[in-house]
């Protein structure tokens, strides 16, 4: 498996963030992208004491209380530089870039050596917009350190030097071996040097090996904010709930932490908790009010809101005509809504203002290649592979492209399909006619006329997947994504033992690219997810997520989120079993809407957010409005529950667990229980309570372990008969099927199994014993039918193409008998010259020219093969 780019290679191409204080309105940096990491403290002072009472409030946030206590000790003549370093910064951090200048040119008349206060003063000056005052502070420091470098060997120089080279364009793998791991080295008792080498693997994308650096410094620092914050944004991509404990405990540690607000705001946007994010602002100005990357907030929120007036003022007012961050970070969020066309524009105007911006470069790529546009796409990749070698992200997409060049590729006038060579062979068509079909139906349903293709790529790796999805390999989770007019999917060989249904999968996927494509990418999440569950239903009733008897609980025990702020169930998921709750409700309220209120609601709320409506006033034109809409749906959501398995007691008996024995085969074990509890003492608990689910359960276990298959019959069929809809591994219709197989009751099997086939999409076991107990009852359309049914779960299986083609010559299903015996060419060649040959005759019977190319590739895997001779007689002949 691939990972991330190793520790060992380093990061060329840009700086550190975090390794010095940037000042407000930097060309180059904002608060948001960086982190006081080298605060220097002098301990040879007499007022050490002092110095680290201002230090403790700084890192606590008390940055008023700094500044008056560092300025005292200056007028007070104090001897060292690190007052005046520590003063500057944090009138930086408060947004006084001017006081800060001031402090810094009086150190320096002080202190003339000082590298610490030259790069202070640089982004002082770049904050003042003084770029010919910013650009000699840095060429100083390189000469200073060059002429003198015995002076400059203590973690805090070695951090300022490096940041400084750097910015002028030095390879950040030299810096980082030759200042930053060198501190760290030396100095291994101090913060600075672990925040800079950490935060400079998250610029680089390196999330995982940023985790492995903050993780040893917290151990060490503990209770130090910016350790916590680093541990926040390494864990954010994989692990937001992680992320979200570690903000709280930077949070805790300095609620001012500009950083962390701005993180929290964030996330507050994702979440579609906008009024939430103008508070967080607040708190932002409080301690800061120029932070640019505030502004860039805001201006994100007032695109979300349709106010075009105010993002454009919001972006003055961030200096976005400099400043190239601003935009970068408008266009990130965007994308991130799915808006990448708005994305795409925002990051071309970074790089209109820095046209050598890395960030821009890396995001206006990953923004292009979802936006389809894939030969621009793949050149500002490469183009910012150039200028940065090291960038994860970016890296892992250029080897990406290599891969996906040997794809197959599958074209017709509505879509560019890209799978694996060997898996488009052998479903390359099955994918083609399922995603026609979806373009049909829901382009039909919902009136939208699609004239661009749509790129679908399949990846038989995960990490593969990850990359062009999310930008970094790793298990996402996700089985498919889709971007407007791109879609990514994982294959079934990537899932393993347990694949999904593939073309519930893709079915999904396309409704989004309706949806999508009718509001231009301005809908939400729960909507957007809401929607293609629903319609996986429509479409195929085994599809898309259902009531079971965790999501009845939820519900019940008022676990619903409101819908005014249900994208935030998705962010804010506590487990998958949440998440995947978050996705059944969003489909429940799309169920709800077209109940209550008809198709042509949703149809009009679609159009509504096309025209940049919120989702809440869209949803209180076309309901009885939003409070009535969400009371009602809690009504409905309940109903649905409690109908749900309406019978079965939630009574458990209190039995312990122990160790699972080995069950029979075919039988799936639930749970065991301990000899000192007898099958007559849970019989006469069952007689108070014939409906416990959880009892039942547990009888029919023992009766199984005992070898008693006649009588857990009853309890199994019980279990069956209060829930008919239940599905998952374990269950009751499994285990029933079990029960019959061993007591050779195959018809009895065979019911059972196709019930279960028919509520589950997934059920591939089932599928397969069901083409074998077909087989034995010479049933040819009921194997043909589990076959159809398990090529849907995992098209790459011989032994179910071999019984399709079988089953497909008797009943005369041609076409599928054909895909089935050109799969099995590629997937099983051993017996090449009879498939040859059954090819050929199949294809013959449509009158197919190709007949007599694969008659003669049998006759040349077996010359004397006497039926193919015949055959090939007979084409000659006609």
């Amino acid at each position: 498996m691939r990972r991330a780019r190793s520790r060992e290679i380093g990061w060329p191409g840009l700086r550190p963030v975090g390794s010095t204080l940037p000042t407000i309105g930097s060309r180059r940096r904002s608060l948001s992208g960086l982190v006081v990491a080298a605060l220097t403290f002098l301990t040879a002072s007499a007022s050490a004491a002092d110095l680290a009472a201002a230090r403790k409030d700084f890192l606590a946030g008390r940055y008023e209380a700094c500044i008056k206590s560092t300025a005292k000790a200056i007028a007070d003549k104090e001897y060292g530089e690190a007052w005046a370093v520590l003063k500057a910064r944090a009138e930086l951090f408060t947004g006084r870039p001017e006081d800060a200048n001031a402090t810094i040119k009086a150190g320096l008349e002080r202190y003339g050596w000082s590298v610490q206060l030259r790069l202070l003063g640089h982004h002082a000056a770049e904050a003042l917009d003084d770029l010919d005052r910013a650009a000699p502070l840095l060429k100083e420091i390189d000469e200073s350190s060059r002429r003198a470098p015995w002076r400059y060997t203590d973690a805090d120089d070695l951090l300022a030097i490096g940041e400084a080279v750097m910015i002028l364009g030095a390879d950040p793998r030299m810096v980082l071996e030759n200042f930053f791991d060198r501190a760290r080295a030396q100095f291994p008792d101090k913060r600075e040097p672990h925040i800079a080498v950490g935060m400079l693997a998250l610029e680089k994308q390196d999330f995982e090996l940023a985790a492995e650096i903050f993780q040893a410094a917290a151990k060490k620092f503990s209770d130090d904010a910016e350790v916590h914050f680093g541990l926040a944004k390494a864990y954010a991509p994989s692990e937001p709930l992680r992320a979200a404990a570690e903000l709280q405990k930077c949070l805790a540690a300095n609620p001012r932490f500009v950083p962390a607000l701005l993180m929290h705001i964030d996330r507050c946007i994702d979440g579609e908790q906008y009024d939430e994010a103008d508070r967080w602002l607040l708190k932002v100005s409080e301690t800061n009010p120029h932070e640019p990357d505030a502004w860039a907030f805001r201006a994100i929120l007032a695109h979300l809101r349709n106010d075009p007036r105010g993002e454009r003022l919001f972006r003055d007012a961030g200096s976005a005509a400099s400043n190239p961050e601003i935009d970068h970070l408008i266009g990130l969020k965007l994308s991130q809504k799915y808006r990448f066309a708005e994305g795409a524009a925002a990051q071309r105007r970074a790089l209109e203002v820095d046209p050598e911006f890395i960030p821009a470069k890396v995001q206006l790529a990953q923004d292009l290649l979802r936006l389809g546009e894939e030969e621009a796409g793949w050149e500002m990749a490469k183009e910012a592979g150039e200028a940065d070698g090291y960038n994860v992200s970016n890296f892992n997409l250029l080897e990406l492209k290599d891969r996906i060049a040997k794809f197959t590729t599958l074209e017709d006038d509505h879509f560019i399909i890209r799978m694996e060579t060997k898996e488009a062979a052998v479903y390359g068509r099955r994918v083609q006619s399922l995603l026609g079909r979806a373009k049909q139906t829901l382009c039909a349903k919902y009136g939208l006329d699609l004239k661009q293709k749509i790129v679908v790529e399949i990846f038989p790796d995960e990490n593969d997947f990850a990359v062009r999805t999310f930008g970094m390999p790793a298990g996402s989770g996700y089985l498919g994504v889709c971007f407007g007019k791109v879609i990514t999917a994982n294959s079934p060989a990537s899932q393993k033992e347990h694949p999904a249904n593939w073309e519930a999968v893709l079915w999904h996927e396309f409704c989004h690219v309706v949806t999508l494509e009718l509001t231009l990418n301005k809908m939400p999440r729960w909507l957007s997810e809401g929607i293609s569950v629903y319609e996986e239903a429509q479409e195929n009733p085994s599809w898309g997520q259902r009531m079971n008897p965790r999501f009845k609980e939820m519900i019940l025990a008022g676990e619903l989120t409101p819908v005014s702020q249900l994208s935030s169930a998705f962010l804010n998921a506590r487990d998958g079993a949440a998440l995947q709750f978050a996705y059944y409700e969003s489909s429940l309220v799309v169920e709800f809407l077209v109940r209550k209120h008809g198709l042509d609601c949703l149809k009009h709320v679609l159009r509504d957010l096309k025209a940049g409506l919120p989702i809440n006033d869209a949803l209180e034109r076309h309901t009885d409005g939003l409070p009535a809409l969400e009371a009602k749906f809690a009504e409905y959501a309940r109903d649905v529950a409690m109908k749900y398995a309406a019978k079965v007691d939630n009574a458990k008996p209190e039995l312990p667990e122990t160790a699972t024995k080995e069950a029979p085969k075919g039988i799936q074990p639930v749970r065991a229980i301990k000899d000192d509890f007898t099958r007559e003492g849970l019989e006469q608990w069952l007689t108070e309570h014939p409906n416990s689910a959880v009892g039942l359960t547990l009888y029919s276990q023992m009766l199984l372990e005992d070898g008693q298959y006649e009588l857990a019959k009853k309890p199994l069929r019980k279990l069956i008969e209060l829930n008919p809809g239940q599905m998952g591994p374990g269950n009751a219709y499994e285990n029933l099927a079990g029960v019959h197989r061993m007591l050779k009751e195959y018809h009895d099997e065979r019911l059972v199994l196709e019930t279960s086939t028919a509520i589950d999409c997934s059920a591939l076991g089932a599928c397969q014993r069901l083409i074998e107990l077909g087989n034995d009852e010479h049933d040819p359309k009921a194997v043909m039918t589990s076959a159809r049914k398990a090529l849907s779960i995992n098209p790459m299986l011989p032994k179910v193409h071999r019984a399709a083609l079988d089953a497909g010559e008797t009943i005369g299903a041609t076409d599928e008998a054909i895909e089935s015996a050109r799969a099995l060419l590629i997937l099983s060649p051993d017996d090449a010259s009879q498939t040859h040959y059954r090819l050929a005759r199949l294809l013959h019977s449509k009158w197919d020219a190709e007949a007599k190319t694969h008659v003669l590739q049998s006759l040349e895997e077996a010359p004397r093969f006497r039926a193919a001779q015949k055959l090939l007689l007979e084409l000659r002949t006609k």
